[in-house]
């Protein structure tokens, strides 16, 4: 019988946490992660990476215009911020009691979430 592995992958970031950008344009903003795009590996995060997009009117929405929005990412590009310390902190996973993984601080030590 063959094995069967966890087709998602485990990510250092989830949606509602705080990060902080480590490069690019917004490098040094902090946001809240609103949205994780698995498949393209990105994430959207409030306030950071703001595009112009051109919306052209329709039936549904007569006014068009132009908008702001937030465009997604890459995970390798953010860092969870420790709600304890509120610094930047790399994670890791560690048994919790109940034999679950779960994610950890690897400044601190303590459990996030």
């Amino acid at each position: 019988m063959e094995r069967k592995h966890n087709s998602q992958q485990k990510l250092h970031i989830r949606r509602g946490d705080t990060v902080k950008v480590l490069s690019g344009d917004d490098k040094n903003k902090t946001g809240k992660v609103l949205e994780i795009l698995r498949e393209k590996d990105r994430a959207i995060v409030e306030g950071v990476n703001i595009v112009t997009k051109h919306q052209k009117p329709s039936a549904g929405k007569p006014e068009g215009g132009i908008k702001k929005i937030e465009a997604g990412i890459h995970l390798s590009n953010l860092m969870l911020i420790d709600p304890s310390s509120g610094k930047p902190t790399r994670t890791g996973r560690k048994l919790n009691e109940k034999g679950k993984l779960q994610r950890y601080s690897k400044k601190t030590g303590e459990l996030i979430k």
